[in-house]
């Protein structure tokens, strides 16, 4: 009875380590992901300041459609 219980716990025990490790897998890709995508927005907003700005010279300058 008491070896059966405690092969029973073993065995849980496993896969409890097993989804553990899996889920640890999941959160370093899922890491990695956004890693890149913050990299990628800053690449963004760092482009979008070097475009000059309507009137901030050196830039041809930008008119507003008339539907504003």
């Amino acid at each position: 009875m008491i070896d059966e219980r405690l092969i029973e716990i073993e065995t849980k025990l496993a896969y409890q380590e097993d989804l553990l490790e899996s889920l640890n897998k999941l959160l370093i890709g899922q890491q990695d992901r956004i890693d890149m995508l913050e990299t990628v927005c800053r690449r963004l907003l760092d482009r979008m300041k070097d475009i000059k700005e309507p009137g901030e010279g050196g830039g041809e300058q930008y008119e507003i459609p008339p539907h504003y």
